[in-house]
């Protein structure tokens, strides 16, 4: 059995036995540090054509030091799975910087990096650790035209979609993630796509992780971007045999429960919810505290409703840490069996009746 197969049957067991406990905001944490244009040019781009400072993602290449160390706090204050610094590591996402050429790099180091501190950390507390390999929507919409002249213009397609992630999860499988993480899903044709490319990888490369799959809700209506109910994104991408569903972003815990609780109902596969510190302030600054954050997550757990639980915008590793002590000692969810119907999907869910 090879290593990545071991941790897989670990991470098995340890959803059968609790809650298991995910990162929180790397973003959020990489503003504590202040860093300048310098710090993101560091000497490799010192001569690059354009600004470079808020390309998160390069600084695992150019301070691996600041994102090394934010893995090991999430780590050190309980994560079980801590997510790779390649949110924006697409061709797509990356063009904006004129550095499309470095997605792949950028996944395998984001990946290596992130598999570096997990293994420290696991060697240290006996504990094992896993890296999520995460690929983000990208800047742009397969679904929405850009241009509110032209609701039939679209400003990328299907397989250009497709080969962007493909291209990333190649980087972050060969870079040793132990799962696939596409997140933040606010267009489900986008996520579609993207599954579809890193299905056909994985036949290519004859492996296959987990999938973790989370989409956003995006106002108070309970639809994506794109349209799309809770229950119908599930349908929409439950094919892929996901290790979990799951929701994260634009809502803080109190906001989010109510579309947790409906994923929880319909899926039959682990479910997953990391949403913010609360909703921003007039500063776009978060102000909820982690105890609680703590205490939405110690409900969300205490009613059966979640399998994996973390933060995503203006979290911190102290509010995993309250998460983790929260859910500490609660049963995981139990998945239910449901009943084998034709489900569909548009903006809303179908199910036929006999």
């Amino acid at each position: 059995m090879s290593l990545r197969e071991q941790r897989r049957a670990l991470l098995d067991e340890l959803a059968r036995t609790r809650v298991i406990i995910l990162d929180g905001a790397m973003g959020t944490m990489i503003q504590r540090h202040k860093l300048t244009e310098k710090d993101f040019r560091g000497t490799r781009f010192v001569d690059h054509e354009i600004d470079l400072q808020g390309n998160n993602d390069l600084l695992t290449i150019t301070r691996p030091d600041v994102i090394k160390g934010i893995h090991r706090q999430y780590l050190e204050a309980g994560a079980d799975i801590i997510e790779t610094n390649t949110f924006n590591s697409t061709t797509i996402s990356q063009a904006e910087y004129k550095l499309e050429h470095l997605a792949y790099e950028l996944n395998f180091e984001g990946a290596r990096l992130a598999r570096e501190a997990a293994d420290e950390v696991a060697e240290e507390t006996g504990s094992p650790r896993f890296v999520a390999g995460a690929i983000g929507p990208t800047s742009r919409t397969a679904s929405i035209s850009p241009d509110v002249n032209n609701p039939g213009y679209r400003n990328v397609t299907f397989d250009e979609l497709r080969e962007a992630y493909r291209e990333a999860a190649r980087g972050l499988i060969e870079g040793g993630s132990d799962i696939l993480i596409v997140e933040t899903i606010f267009d489900t044709l986008n996520a579609k796509a993207g599954l579809f490319g890193v299905q056909e990888l994985f036949d290519e490369l004859g492996v296959e992780l987990p999938i973790m799959i989370s989409g956003t809700i995006t106002d108070l209506s309970g639809r994506t971007l794109s349209g799309q109910t809770t229950e119908a994104f599930w349908n929409s991408v439950k094919h892929v045999k996901p290790f979990s569903i799951g929701l994260n972003c634009a809502f803080g815990a109190d906001q989010m429960r109510p579309y947790v609780a409906e994923l929880s109902r319909v899926a039959d596969t682990l479910v997953s919810a990391y949403p913010n510190a609360g909703l921003p302030n007039e500063f776009g600054q978060y102000d909820e505290e982690p105890e609680t954050t703590g205490g939405h997550l110690h409900n969300w757990g205490k009613d059966g409703l979640v399998n994996i639980v973390g933060g995503c915008c203006g979290t911190t590793p102290g509010h995993i840490r309250a998460i983790a002590e929260r859910v500490h000692g609660l049963s995981p969810r139990e998945i239910p069996v449901r009943d084998k119907k034709l489900r569909l999907s548009g903006l809303e869910a179908f199910e036929a009746q006999a």
